[in-house]
């Protein structure tokens, strides 16, 4: 069994709770929906810092330029930058996929107005858990996203990778989609084509290329170091953790 292997099944029990988690089946109406990505907004968001701290750890992004240790690794967290900061849009343009989330909130009527005031308070501040602390949210997500930014402060590749390839995007299960085509039939009238278009498109990179990429970028970080596997495993195990946590405090603001 690779150390890839032993890991997931490490995490297998967490990971399932997730994938079966009964927020989904609370997700009834457009309301529930609306409420689902007013809480799942935070974690779009942080999402990116996870993978900008990879790309800061892995490639060489000051000046004057000197190449980095590892050139295979470089390239793949470069792939998914590429994707996930500048990606084509339904319309064909190019955004972030936190961009063509806010957007697909606001086609639906979701209320995008606190994520927007919680952005423009971290913008001005050097302490991004202060921010947080001090912002008007569910304690979990809260949790959620200070467990972001300590793994993130921790500067250590090898755990940033953990968070970002075994806490994300892939842990809502492919029937999600179903669940708002089933939607969009029983209110047509709202428009759910951009955030449905957001959905598949995750779906997509994340079983065709990022999946691998991902995989293959931790096994290179950790190599045959059994310390690195150990952190690696703790940190997706957390990660796991306060990613149910942050469902459970989604599907109670919906109930």
């Amino acid at each position: 069994m690779s150390k890839i292997e032993e890991l997931q099944n490490a995490i297998a029990e967490e990971r399932a709770l997730l994938l079966n988690h009964p927020l989904y089946a609370r997700i009834q109406t457009v309301q529930d929906l609306r409420a689902f990505t007013e809480g799942h907004v935070y974690a779009v968001w942080d999402f990116m810092s996870l993978l900008k701290a990879l790309q800061i750890q892995l490639t060489c992004t000051s000046t004057p330029w000197f190449a980095s240790s590892m050139p295979n690794t470089r390239y793949l967290i470069n792939e998914i930058v590429l994707a996930e900061e500048s990606d084509e849009y339904i319309d064909g343009t190019r955004l972030s996929h936190f961009e063509m989330y806010l957007d697909a909130m606001q086609s639906m009527g979701a209320n995008t107005q606190k994520i927007a005031n919680f952005i423009d308070v971290a913008k001005c501040s050097s302490d991004i858990i202060d921010v947080i602390n001090n912002f008007d949210l569910d304690q979990r997500i809260k949790d959620f996203l200070i467990f972001t930014f300590t793994v993130i402060a921790s500067e250590k590749s090898h755990q940033i990778a953990s968070a970002f390839t075994f806490g994300r995007e892939d842990l809502i299960p492919d029937m999600f989609t179903s669940i708002l085509r089933a939607l969009q039939t029983k209110s047509p009238a709202v428009d759910m084509s951009k955030f449905i278009y957001y959905f598949e498109r995750h779906i997509e990179l994340d079983g065709d290329e990022h999946g691998p990429l991902a995989m293959q970028m931790i096994e290179e970080l950790a190599g045959d170091d059994e310390v690195k596997w150990m952190e690696m495993q703790d940190v997706a195990r957390e990660a796991l953790v306060k990613r149910a946590a942050l469902w459970d405090a989604i599907s109670d603001h919906i109930a």
